[in-house]
């Protein structure tokens, strides 16, 4: 018989257990267990996740259609008024603590694997991207997630490291809290490369960064008002792509106080879409193409967030209190974390969605996982024998 456990119980264990029970342990999230423990809570919701369930039925139903394969988990199956009452009263920051703690363990992996052992870019400073989605919600049914007037929404904002590509930093707010508000509770260590976009633009932020020693590069607003301090040479070459690049301060009435510092101005037509951008940068050493090209490749963010919304259970909501729907979210992030590590780790080469889709039918199959994900379609080595079916009519 196949010695090994499901897929879904090997995918478990890249959770340390002790490490949990301590998280578990330090926020008292058990103090009203009631024969309930955070265990059963976290492998019900990644349940939720990687087995795409559709509501609270689903997953109970789910887990006990194969209860006789659950021993190995070390839990009982839920029933969905349990479930339902632990997403509502325990804490979420939970989830979001063991979603850091398993960052940062694989953190060194997660980089070598997606970048092959070779960096993008030639600077040795980190590479971060800032930027949030709104997930829509339902009004009446949220309340608490007031976002327009006949609107509810939250409001995910993510700091994406490019060594990987997955957050490093997130914030779940209501859909009314402004980009720039979250920007600014940020702790950066010097050095960092820090790209946004024009939702972000904020002198009080862009005079911290550079206080801080942090680099930021974002696109200039439209109607920024600024003086040109100096011309920089730019390429003579014909084909160069880089039109201007210039030293500028702003020189508006309340711009001008609150980000007093010079900074750098570069002007760069895209051939492909026939525009040109202004990119704003603190940074001058960096060559004008980097620049550039820093502030294409923060579109891995918009990527992260379109497979995030498309992969996992993140567009609907299987509990309707503020806590449930933050401990759903933080579960989806787990989620994609061990489903990034998986995709990168393998052997086959797989895409996101279809490596979803596989391990959602696979997820109670007695496979070794690293075999299975290097070739899925392999027939098992120890396969049970034929059996005889008796046909009874």
């Amino acid at each position: 018989m196949n010695r090994f456990c499901s897929l879904f119980s090997q995918i478990l264990k890249f959770i340390p257990r002790t490490d949990f029970e301590s998280e578990v342990r330090q926020l008292r999230a058990e103090r009203h267990a009631r024969g309930v423990s955070c265990w059963q809570q976290f492998v019900s919701m990644l349940f939720c996740q990687l087995g795409r369930a559709h509501s609270l039925r689903e997953i109970e139903q789910g887990l006990r259609s194969c209860e006789g394969k659950l021993s190995h988990l070390g839990i009982e199956v839920l029933a969905r008024s349990s479930l339902s009452y632990v997403n509502e009263h325990r804490p979420w920051q939970l989830y979001r603590n063991v979603f850091h703690g398993l960052y940062g363990r694989f953190q060194s992996q997660l980089a070598l694997a997606g970048g092959r052992g070779r960096k993008k870019f030639r600077f040795k400073n980190k590479l971060v991207s800032l930027d949030s989605s709104v997930i829509d919600l339902c009004l009446s049914m949220y309340d608490w997630a007031k976002f327009r007037t006949t609107k509810g929404a939250i409001k995910l904002h993510l700091l994406l490291d490019h060594d990987g590509y997955l957050p490093c930093f997130a914030v779940i707010t209501t859909g009314k809290v402004h980009d720039v508000t979250v920007a600014r509770t940020l702790k950066l260590q010097s050095g960092t490369i820090i790209v946004d976009d024009r939702g972000y633009n904020d002198y009080e932020l862009f005079a911290r960064w550079t206080d801080d020693g942090v680099y930021f590069v974002t696109r200039l607003k439209d109607n920024a008002v600024y003086r040109v301090v100096k011309n920089l040479p730019v390429p003579a070459k014909a084909e160069s792509s880089v039109r201007k690049e210039q030293l500028i301060r702003f020189t508006g009435p309340q711009a001008k106080s609150r980000c007093p510092h010079e900074l750098r101005l570069v002007s760069f037509y895209d051939a492909e879409q026939q525009r040109e951008f202004q990119f704003l940068t603190n940074n001058f050493r960096l060559a004008a193409t980097t620049t550039a090209a820093i502030y294409k490749d923060r579109w891995a963010v918009e990527l992260f967030f379109k497979a995030l919304k498309q992969n996992p259970k993140i567009k609907t909501f299987v509990g309707t209190s503020p806590t449930a729907v933050k401990t759903q979210v933080w579960t989806a992030l787990i989620a994609m974390l061990l489903l990034r590590l998986m995709q990168l780790k393998a052997k086959w080469g797989w895409s996101l969605s279809n490596l979803v889709a596989l391990l959602r039918m696979n997820l109670f199959t007695h496979r070794d996982l690293w075999a299975w994900l290097d070739n899925p379609f392999a027939v098992p080595p120890d396969t049970p024998g034929p059996q005889q079916v008796s046909m009874a009519f």
